[in-house]
This record gives structure tokens, sequence and C-alpha cells, in this order.
């Protein structure tokens, strides 16, 4: 296991600072309404992160989770409306949602993870390809507009986002279930060790007798659920689907995955590091919406910048590691 550095510091450092920028610059910045909105809305990317950050270790990548959310949203909910003449509003009806939304990320995923295990196209490819699939099936699914949910459905699901136990939102409280396990997954599980193997050296992998496509499948299924998952609870939020649902969250995903320490070129993952990362993400967003210091259209620019300033100094790192 890689010893603490300052590398792997970096990162809670950035957090603790932008916690005491923002407070600096607003005083509501640490009101409890406002701590509960950044961790409730930084839970959706969080989950399919976490997702992100096997599919990275392990040396591939997946840039059609934003349009997958979507479409996993616009079935989740044309699904739901279809079923209310025979089940009803009640808690059937939303665990079929919940069942629907978990079967299709889970077949997206495993579809991306055949392309590229089976067929051998390389993942960057694959899921380019994916991403414009999806994002034009649930376009065509809404017609061009929005999938909405039946408006009794939605009072009733309302409570999976807007509810809670103890005070603390249910999305936030899962993305802290999917990050504690995600976490031992990596560090305690064969499975999270053959991650970082084949991210290292697949063909060394193979020889330490690691069943390679098996594992690669299994991350691009696992990151399908997750974004599935995130889905469920992100549904209830707006109630809708459309071609915009989800956009960008690829980048978002890749930023806080990067950020946290994990190795752009796979052979090492960290998961704590990738929740640090989307929670460095949600607080540069929200800072920059409470101060009024930029215009919020350029939040996507912002985290562009966030990857490529990472990436740089990974490679800084790497380079000052081989010499």
């Amino acid at each position: 296991m890689p010893k603490l550095s300052l590398s792997a510091l970096g990162p809670v450092l950035a957090l603790i600072l932008l916690v005491i920028f923002g407070a600096f610059l607003n005083s509501n910045f640490l009101s409890a309404g406002n701590v509960t909105n950044v961790l409730a809305r930084s839970a959706f990317i969080g989950m399919i992160a976490v997702g992100m950050t096997f599919v990275i270790t392990s040396g591939g990548l997946d840039l059609s989770v934003g349009s997958m959310a979507a479409f996993v949203a616009g079935m989740m909910i044309m699904s739901m409306n279809a079923l209310i003449p025979s089940l009803g509003i009640g808690v059937p009806l939303v665990l079929a949602g919940m069942a629907v939304a978990l079967l299709v990320g889970g077949l997206a995923g495993l579809t991306n993870g055949l392309l590229v295990t089976s067929a051998r196209i390389e993942p960057f490819i694959v899921t380019l390809g994916t991403m414009g699939i999806l994002r034009s099936l649930v376009t065509w699914l809404a017609d061009g507009g929005t999938v909405s949910l039946d408006f009794a459905a939605r009072e009733f699901y309302r409570p999976v986002y807007y509810s809670g136990l103890f005070g603390i939102a249910w999305p936030i409280l899962v993305f802290a279930v999917v990050a504690v396990l995600g976490e031992v997954a990596m560090r305690h599980t064969r499975f999270g060790r053959y991650c970082e193997a084949i991210g290292s050296n697949d063909k060394v992998a193979r020889y330490s007798a690691v069943r390679v496509e098996r594992v690669l499948l299994g991350t691009y299924v696992l990151l399908g659920l997750l974004v599935g998952l995130a889905t469920i609870l992100y549904v209830p939020r707006l109630g809708s689907a459309s071609g915009s649902t989800g956009l960008m969250w690829e980048l978002e995903a890749i930023a806080a995955v990067i950020i946290g320490g994990t190795a752009l070129k796979g052979g090492y993952g960290r998961v704590w590091g990738t929740v640090v990362g989307v929670l460095i993400l949600s607080l540069i967003e929200n800072i920059l919406n409470l101060a009024d210091l930029v215009s919020p259209y350029l939040n996507g620019a912002i985290q562009g910048v966030i990857i490529v300033l990472a990436v740089v100094l990974q490679r800084g790192k790497s380079t000052a590691e081989g010499r």
C-alpha cells in the first residue's frame, strides 16, 4: 500500500483551503442548508465517479456515463408511467422503476464492457460512440422535448431525494455507503488488486492467472449499475429527463477521479481521493455561484482546466520519480 505523501494529502489540503475560502467569501457558505445542498448535488457525480475509479484504474475510460444517465432516466420514467394502470401509485411502482434503472444501467455497462473486451475496441472509441447513441436515443424518446413522470407518481417518489435519515438526505447517505464499499473493494479485495494489476501491466496480469477480460468487463458493469443507482436518486429531484440530462457528467466524474490521485494511465486507484475530488469540484462551483465571481456558464471550462492541470501534475510527478 502506497505511503501517505504530499501528493496524497494535496487534495485534502485543497479541500480544506476551499472550505476556508468559501466561508470567508460568504457567511452562508457553512450553513446547514448550503452544506446539505452541496453534498446532495455532488452525490450523483460521486457515485458515478466511484465506478469510474475502477474503470480508469484498470486502464479503461468511459465517456458515456452522462448520456447513459439520461437514457436510464428516460427508460425509468417511461416504464413507471406505463406501469401506473397495473401497479397504481405506491411502493411497488417505485421499486419497479428502480429495478428498470439498475437493469438498463447494468446492460449499458455490459455493452461497453463487451465491446472493449470481446470486440477489442479502444475504450475511448467505444464509449465515445455509445455516448452519442444513448444521447440520441433519449432525445428521440422525448421527441426532442422532455419525458416527464406522472405528477402523482412524482409526488410519491419525491421523498427519495428530499427526505432522509436523521436529517441527512438519502442521496448523501447512499453516496457515503457507496464510497466506503468502493474503498474497501479497491484496497481489500482481489477485484481491486486485479484492477490495479491490469492497469499497471495487463500482460503480466495474464501471466499471473488474472482473468483480465472478466475483470475489465466487471468494471464497466459496476459503473453502469452505479449510473443506474445515481439516476434512481436523481429522477425524483426533477421528475423528468431530456437530451440535456446528465450533460457533462462524464467530465465531472473523470475530473474528480484524476484530482483524487488515481493514475489516468491506470495501475493505481484511490476511491477516498475520488470522493475528495468530487467535493472539491462541487465546492468550486458552489463558491463561484455564491460569490458571483464568474458566469456559471464557465463551470465546464473551469473543470476542463482542472483536469488538464491534474494530468500535468501527474506527469510531472511520474517524470520526477523516473529520474
